[in-house]
Parts: C-alpha cells; sequence; structure tokens
C-alpha cells in the first residue's frame, strides 16, 4: 500500500536524501545529485540553499570541468562540525561518554565508577562530566544538538522509562524525566547492546547491512538485532535476550541452579562470570594445579579460563570449549530464526576472539541453514558510546534523522 504524502513531507524526505547523499559521496555536485537520486535540478538546488544556509552543508571549491568543456560545478561537503552529540555508555563498572561531531569522530572522551556513583546518583554525575567534556573542548553549548545513551537492561525507547536494569538496581526508573532535571538537551534511551549494534551498523563491522545480529559476551550475553534497517524491540522491548536461550535442556530437567539470579540459561553456562565459576571447581579438583591455592582463596575468572586454555591447560580447555558449543548453538539458533547478513560478536570475553571465533564457525557452518558473515566488533569498547550517537541520530526529529529515509 503506498502512504500518500504532503508536499510538506515530500519536501523533508527529499531533503533528508539529499543529505544523506551529500554525507556519503561528498565532494558531490548538485547535477550530481540531481542523477544519482532520480530528482529534479530545481528540487535538489532548492535543498541544497536550505542545507547551506543551516550550516550542515558547504561549498569548497571547484570540481572536474565537462569532457565538453563549461564552467567546472561547486563541490558540495558534508559540515561534520555543524553540530556535536554526546554519547554515552552506562555499563556495570564504568560510565563512558564521549563528545562526538556528526560523523562519529570522536573529539574527546571520559569516564568514571558506576559502582561510586549508584547512591549518589549517576544522572548528576553524567552531567557533572558532561559538563567538563564541553568546556574543555571550547564548543558552544548551543552547538550540542542531545545525547544517547546505552543502558544495562530493559529500556523503553520512546518513552524514556527504564523497565529494569538489575545491575544497577533501577526498576520502573523514569530516566528521561529524571534526565531533564539535569540537561537542557534532547536525550534518547536504549538497551546497551541495541546500542552497540547500531555503532557498528554506523561505523563498524556492518556497515551497508540492513540485517544484522550483535551478540555482546561479557559477564551475561545479550544481542541487539537490526531487521530492515530498523532495530528489532520486541512486544515489551524485551527481544535480543539470547542468554535466556536453553541449549541443553537435561540440565533444566536437574534442577539447574544459576549462577546468577534471575540470569537465563545461556549466559550461566557461557558468560564470562560462569567460565570463571567452572574453571574455579575444575582447579580445586586437582592440589598439584598451579592456580589451586588462588582458587581456593578468591577463585578465578573467565580471563584466566583463555590464559591457561590458550597454554593448553586441560582444565581450562575442557571449560573453555564446552562454553563455546553452548554459545555456538545459541548463535545457530538465533541466525536460523533471524537470518542475519552477519553476526558480530562484541564483549569482555571476546579479548579472546582469535581462540573462540574458529570454533563457533565450525559449528555454525556444520548446523545453519544459510551462510552468515561472521565477525569480530570492529568498534570494540567504542561500540556502545558510538552506538548511542547513532540512536540520537536517528531517533531525534530533526533534518540529521537521516538513517531510515522511506519509514514517512
Amino acid at each position: 500500500m503506498s502512504i500518500k504524502r504532503t508536499p510538506r513531507q515530500h519536501k523533508y524526505v527529499n531533503k533528508k536524501r539529499i543529505m544523506t547523499c551529500i554525507r556519503e559521496c561528498s565532494p558531490v555536485s548538485r547535477a550530481e545529485i540531481a542523477v544519482k537520486l532520480k530528482l529534479s535540478k530545481p528540487t535538489v538546488s532548492l535543498a541544497v540553499d536550505e542545507l547551506i544556509q543551516e550550516k550542515w552543508v558547504v561549498e569548497k571549491g571547484i570540481g572536474e570541468s565537462s569532457s565538453q568543456g563549461g564552467r567546472r560545478p561547486i563541490q558540495l561537503f558534508f559540515n561534520e562540525k555543524a553540530a556535536y552529540i554526546i554519547g554515552t555508555d552506562i555499563g556495570g563498572t564504568k560510565v563512558k561518554i564521549v563528545l562526538c561531531d556528526l560523523c562519529g569522530n570522536i573529539l574527546a572522551d571520559t569516564s568514571f565508577s558506576t559502582n561510586t556513583y549508584l547512591q549518589a546518583g549517576i544522572l548528576k554525575q553524567m552531567a557533572i562530566e558532561t559538563e567538563r567534556l564541553i568546556a574543555k573542548n571550547q564548543v558552544s553549548k548551543d552547538r550540542i544538538l542531545g545525547m544517547g545513551v546505552g543502558i544495562p537492561g530493559i529500556t523503553q525507547t520512546a518513552s524514556g522509562l527504564v523497565i529494569e536494569a538489575p545491575s544497577l538496581g533501577w526498576v520502573q526508573y523514569p530516566f528521561i524525566a529524571e534526565a531533564k532535571r539535569y540537561f537542557n538537551f534532547p536525550i534518547y534511551i536504549d538497551n546497551d547492546v541495541n546500542a552497540a549494534a547500531l555503532g557498528e551498523q554506523w561505523l563498524g563491522n556492518a556497515q551497508n547491512k540492513r540485517n544484522l545480529l550483535f551478540i555482546a559476551v561479557g559477564t551475561g550475553i545479550g544481542s541487539g538485532i537490526i531487521l530492515n534497517n530498523q532495530i528489532y524491540r520486541g512486544a515489551s522491548s524485551a527481544a535480543g535476550e539470547i542468554g535466556y536461550m536453553v541449549t541443553n535442556k537435561e540440565d533444566l530437567k536437574r534442577e539447574f541452579k544459576p549462577v546468577f539470579h534471575r540470569y537465563g540459561y545461556l549466559e550461566n553456562v557461557a558468560g564470562g562470570k560462569s567460565i570463571g565459576d567452572q574453571f574455579t571447581r575444575a582447579v580445586l579438583k586437582d592440589p598439584h594445579h598451579t592456580l589451586f591455592e588462588r582458587a581456593q582463596s578468591s577463585g578465578l575468572s573467565g580471563e584466566d579460563a583463555f590464559l591457561f586454555a590458550k597454554k593448553g591447560d586441560s582444565a581450562a580447555l575442557a571449560v573453555i570449549d564446552e562454553a563455546i558449543e553452548h554459545l555456538a548453538f545459541g548463535i545457530v539458533n538465533a541466525a536460523s530464526l533471524l537470518n542475519p547478513e552477519v553476526i558480530i560478536l562484541g564483549g569482555g570475553v571476546l579479548h579472546s576472539a582469535e581462540y573462540i571465533l574458529p570454533r563457533i564457525r565450525e559449528i555454525i557452518d556444520r548446523y545453519l541453514p544459510s551462510l552468515v558473515e561472521m565477525k569480530t566488533s570492529q568498534l570494540g569498547e567504542n561500540a556502545g558510546v558510538l552506538g548511542a550517537v547513532s540512536l540520537f541520530l536517528r531517533e531525534h526529529e530533526s533534518i540529521l534523522n537521516f538513517h531510515d529515509e522511506g519509514d514517512y
């Protein structure tokens, strides 16, 4: 069914398309834009004049003359410094904040410990750090378009409500309403893994992909799903909870005890905390093991398990290989259902990607009905903050809402 647009809507959509073309193809001339977008030259010229007046676009120099000779066309460039955006990633251990231009170039960043400000107020400290960041880099406040925020929990982007974020102790927390006490610019929130997926699609290993699955493997396991260029959030904003997948029903029949209360099955057998706990138990069975005393006194981490697996330690290898199998089967299940173009793996456990990835690929190639690209996160620790910036650009009702031209 075709949607009937008003002339104003037509103009807005065309302007967005022209803006996107300049951003992606600059330097580019008005005539080239008209050909690329199949728009009339007057339509393009009018929109470009507006974009120049609004400072989103600048004219520079002259282009190559045509083969027939004649006047050279003026070249148009996207003005990435026309405004700035704050990206924030609230993690279980630290809150990272970046100041970005419109092309995702990070001008400056700062961070603070999450636990230190859980009681005192994370939003208040975010405001203090953001103020410092803007002042230190001598950016005028009126050039800050707003902020995108990734939150480790179930969030409602439309209402700005955090339904539940266990690591922060937030339940039905009105994040945006509270944020208005500290910030006078627009703010958009989403789940942190959804934000990371947006970051990888914008600037990372999922560029030009409309269907992707981002899987973050850390203490827990979560995923962000982009289908047909849109974040898929589900009926109650809880889509992507891949950590709750069951990859061994026999375990559940035997009254399975989770590592963390309310964590799902998959993250309880393949998450970083689980790997560390299982390695600790394995080492405690061998009093001659190098790590026996540390296992007794403080327990071992997932990092310890990976480190010793690389050295060929049999206990570590058994634990890691079991966890990788569970993770791979979870990925097979998700990919069979969603049929993404690419799967991006991120999160702390994947610092050992060179060990994990070949084993996952082997299982996926064996069981998945269709081939899929598999890559690690290109943006790494910046996936969340840059994804938060991308989230803002998508959600903010301005000319910069240029990610989804066909959704009017």
